[in-house]
């Protein structure tokens, strides 16, 4: 796929990531543009072909447009922009009086994503992103490889959709309409997987990380996750038994945190304990 030049000149800066910044359009108030950090060029161009077919699967993200790159190198993908746009962390931060609402909003809109069955032709195994994962961590004896290998391997085959980054803040909505963002580690498994993210950003996270990110004390993300555990697993069951079951999931996550910060994580790794 051949990159589309732009000038970055038409854009303005809205925001920033790990990977990069998004920019809405200057004069066009339908687009805007999540472009990477220079050197990037394949994790783009992926991402771009992913969310053309995340999209196509009729799953609610906004509708990518072009694969681009700017004067300095820099690549990226340009996106119809939903305007007027809140994610469910920023909504709980500025209104944290209606956070049952929109926990148990964002519990249905998860409970919608992963009924969907997807060609597994088409995206990755979960389970093979973490054993790839687990394969290349520095930081995991080799014993305890092998027990989350066997974690990992135990849990039930689908073939359902996962979004693969899961925070709160990767849904939004404007007006009536509920939207997924940030599906470039979409693909397919356990929702439990998936889940797991949730937890790990509500109840593991440590108090400075949740306010920069999700723009809340602890104590919220907390309540907010008491409030989306019985919407998704359903009322009948304890909060307790909930908790449980997901944190070896929500450890899990721990490979892709040190894969990018470069060293242990001994807070999440503390939720793998039972396996350990």
């Amino acid at each position: 796929m051949n990159a589309v030049r732009i000038s970055l000149s038409d854009y303005v800066l809205s925001g920033g990531g790990a990977n990069g910044e998004s920019y809405d359009h200057r004069t066009d108030p339908d687009i805007m543009l999540k472009l990477y950090f220079p050197g990037k060029v394949q994790q783009p161009l992926d991402e771009m072909i992913l969310a053309r077919k995340v999209y196509d699967l009729g799953i609610p993200t906004p509708e990518p447009g072009d694969y681009v790159v700017t004067e300095d190198g820099r690549y990226g993908i340009r996106f119809h922009r939903i305007r007027g746009k809140k994610s469910y962390s920023r909504a709980t931060g500025d209104h944290p009086e209606l956070v049952g609402q929109y926990a148990e909003e964002f519990a249905g809109l998860c409970l919608k994503l992963h009924a969907i069955h997807v060609d597994t032709g088409q995206f990755e195994c979960v389970k093979d992103r973490y054993y790839r994962l687990l394969a290349d961590n520095p930081f995991f004896s080799t014993p305890q490889k092998d027990r989350l290998a066997r974690f990992i391997a135990d849990a039930p085959d689908t073939d359902t959709a996962i979004h693969g980054d899961l925070q709160y803040s990767n849904a939004i909505f404007s007006g009536t309409d509920r939207y997924f963002i940030d599906l470039g580690d979409f693909c397919y498994g356990f929702n439990l997987f998936d889940v797991g993210m949730v937890y790990l950003c509500c109840c593991l996270s440590d108090e400075s990380f949740i306010r920069e990110t999700f723009h809340m004390p602890k104590s919220l993300a907390i309540e907010f996750w008491r409030n989306f555990a019985p919407a998704y697993f359903g009322h009948d069951r304890p909060l307790s038994d909930i908790d449980e079951e997901i944190r070896p999931y929500a450890g899990l996550k721990t490979l892709i945190v040190e894969r990018d910060t470069k060293c242990p994580m001994p807070e999440f790794r503390a939720a793998l304990s039972s396996l350990l």
